[in-house]
């Protein structure tokens, strides 16, 4: 049987890290999962049902109540996350989410929830898992980590083409303010800050097109795959 590693892919939003992930467990064979779609699922769902994430015991309670799964969607061929049976992988893309998910995320009890469940969905290896702290410490000894970078105004780009599909009501300045706020909860939280793992390469795609990121990632999975 030929051998599996993991790969993580980690970086600031709207890098780009779900496209790569996507093309690269597509290319291998291999299982991908989308960390952020867990997060805001959980964001959903406490936004759903009222719950006041200030208060520690009414999150650990509403945890008890979360179901995450990802089932395959063979006609787009893509994974989707499904929340209690329900799927949301469009419902927490609305910028409603995006607001909120990283103050959920920064939630010792909610990152504990979903690390838990990630570590789980690694045990067999032969998965690229994307998000901010997956590298670092989700699959420390991942064999192949990627930290994802871009020019800021090159970031808001990309999200306010990604979100005015969705919104055409929302403004550039809306999104470029969201990413900041984002960029500094995630890099400033007391659990799991964003940061590049010591030995993960570094891919900034500022001027690269989608195909030539790809192959440079490819590549470097190849010469991790063969020192197996």
């Amino acid at each position: 049987m030929a051998k599996k590693i993991i790969i993580t892919i980690d970086g600031w939003s709207s890098c780009g890290k779900s496209t790569l992930a996507k093309q690269l467990a597509k290319k291998l064979g291999y299982v991908y999962v989308d960390s952020g779609a867990m997060y805001r699922a959980i964001t959903l769902y406490f936004l759903r049902n009222h719950i006041d994430w200030t208060n520690k015991s009414k999150v650990k309670a509403a945890l008890k109540e979360v179901y995450l799964d990802f089932h395959f969607n063979e006609k787009d061929e893509s994974s989707e996350i499904y929340l209690n049976g329900e799927n949301v992988e469009y419902v927490i893309r609305d910028l409603v989410i995006a607001e909120k998910v990283s103050d959920i995320a920064a939630i010792k009890e909610v990152r504990e929830f979903a690390v838990a469940q990630q570590k789980k969905l690694g045990a067999k290896k032969g998965i690229v898992m994307d998000g901010r702290d997956i590298g670092t410490v989700v699959f420390p000894r991942a064999e192949l980590k990627i930290f994802m970078t871009a020019d800021n105004a090159v970031r808001v780009e990309r999200r306010f083409k990604e979100l005015f599909e969705k919104n055409p009501n929302i403004t550039i300045e809306e999104v470029k303010n969201n990413l900041e706020m984002r960029d500094y909860i995630d890099s400033h939280r007391a659990v799991s800050p964003l940061k590049k793992a010591h030995d993960a390469l570094v891919l900034d795609n500022t001027n690269l097109t989608p195909e030539e990121q790809f192959q440079k990632a490819l590549s470097w999975a190849k010469e991790r795959l063969k020192d197996k």
